[in-house]
């Protein structure tokens, strides 16, 4: 692995009899900032009718995963809602957006579901990272906010 860099990983059972591992590959710079370059999921839920929907449902939950555990957070003021749309709701963007590798098990039981699964694996996996790159164990989220104020 280049310098720098750290992973770590993360496992779950989802109630739809799934599956699923990721290992999350980032770098941590000195200010704070995370910088995922890969993730690599493996998912077994069940016997898989269509494999292109599979692996698109997890990368879709990959990404989203990504902008929540790094930045997603709801603040309030004067007991209102601070954030609206996306000019002030921090998500990853085209460019910031990993290396994804899915691997389907295959087998010949019932098929289970797929959906979110993809996503509550990812803060898990990312954390883990963090803690590989900095010795910071973090357990609450946005990851970065928790980076920049240690």
């Amino acid at each position: 692995m280049p310098a720098g860099r750290a992973r770590g990983i993360a496992l779950m059972y989802s109630g739809w009899q799934t599956y699923l591992a990721q290992v999350a590959e980032v770098a941590v710079s000195a200010s704070g900032e995370v910088r995922v370059h890969r993730i690599v999921c493996a998912a077994d839920c069940g016997t898989v009718v269509n494999p292109d929907i599979v692996k698109a449902q997890i990368e879709g939950g990959v990404i989203f995963g990504i902008g929540g555990a790094l930045w997603g957070e709801v603040t309030l003021k004067n007991g209102r809602v601070e954030q609206s749309n996306f000019h002030n709701v921090r998500v990853l963007r085209m460019n910031e957006t990993p290396e994804i590798e899915v691997h389907l098990v295959r087998n010949g039981e019932a098929p289970g579901g797929m959906g979110e699964p993809g996503t509550a694996v990812t803060a898990p996996a990312l954390a883990n990272a963090v803690f590989a790159a900095t010795g910071k164990r973090i357990r609450k989220l946005p990851l970065e906010r928790h980076l920049r104020s240690a």
